[in-house]
């Protein structure tokens, strides 16, 4: 368990690190070669910062809001309140608020800027359908994705999205207006000039999906880190691992999940839905399962 959190990790630093080389890169072509100026490329990470951090503040409560979740007190549902209370405590973590969603499907998120403003939200399907080890196990996963400050490293990523897009939509905002930047003769002449452009412009066309393919990757090493920190926290990785079968074969969608809300779910809420496994931000569950029982 401590060899999977420890490279998950890794894998998150490497892919953050290859995020903002890929960034630089698309900056240094912008300001040097194209002559735009480093001043876009620090516009758009200005701009991206603000309004990230505008959903870092409340976004935990638009996505509790728009999934129907009501929020709990103890003598609501004791099972569940005490059962968040014991592992908060084995966590070390402030106890969070916990929701329910009136909803036969099986699934469960965390949300919230830190563990001092936390969420959790269950299903009544979920809550009904697991045994006690299997819904400890998802409980488990979601402090997990608390403890490891997801939220945050999440955070950090979607800027470096949204700084791409809008590098991307400058560029070509500024090509259609017929304004091509301060190019200088002896960086773009020759042969060797011309093969820097087309390679920095089909970086630029493709920057978006690049973007939006390191953040899906961020975003699933974050989920088999939860998963092996949530073993570690119940000592039992065969709970968390039932539980995900039984959620995999439901095949009841969540209703009030969404495009915005489906990547802090524990398990993708589109059940009836083909998405590309490619473009998900869930890693396959089977996987996510054998890995579980691997490290029993």
């Amino acid at each position: 368990m401590y060899n999977q959190i420890d490279s998950n990790k890794r894998k998150t630093t490497l892919l953050i690190t290859i995020f903002l080389v890929f960034i630089i890169g698309l900056g240094w072509f912008l300001g040097i070669y194209m002559g735009y100026g480093y001043e876009i490329t620090i516009l758009a990470v200005i701009i991206s910062f603000i309004m990230t951090l505008v959903s870092f503040y409340s976004g935990d409560k638009v996505a509790l809001a728009s999934t129907g979740a009501k929020a709990i007190k103890k003598e609501d549902n004791p099972y569940v309140y005490r059962m968040v209370e014991n592992l908060a405590i084995t966590a070390g973590i402030p106890m969070p608020k916990i929701h329910i969603i009136d909803s036969p499907a099986m699934n469960a998120f965390a949300t919230g800027r830190d563990p001092e403003h936390a969420s959790i939200a269950l299903t009544t399907g979920l809550i009904n359908n697991l045994e006690n080890q299997e819904l400890e196990g998802v409980i488990a996963h979601e402090m997990s994705h608390i403890k490891n400050y997801d939220i945050r490293v999440m955070m950090i990523v979607i800027v470096l999205v949204g700084s791409v897009s809008i590098l991307s939509n400058m560029f070509f905002r500024a090509r259609s207006f017929g304004f091509s930047g301060k190019k200088d003769s002896n960086n773009n002449g020759g042969q060797i000039g011309t093969i820097i452009m087309i390679i920095g412009v089909a970086l630029l066309v493709l920057s978006p999906l690049v973007a939006q393919l390191i953040q899906l990757a961020i975003s699933r090493k974050r989920e088999y880190l939860a998963d092996a920190s949530g073993a570690l926290l119940t000592r039992y990785p065969e709970g968390l691992a039932s539980a995900l079968e039984k959620i995999s074969q439901s095949k009841i969608s969540l209703k009030t999940a969404s495009a915005a809300t489906a990547h802090l779910f524990i398990s993708n809420p589109f059940k009836n839905q083909s998405f590309l496994t490619f473009f998900s931000t869930h890693p396959p569950i089977e996987d996510r399962i054998k890995k579980l029982r691997e490290i029993m």
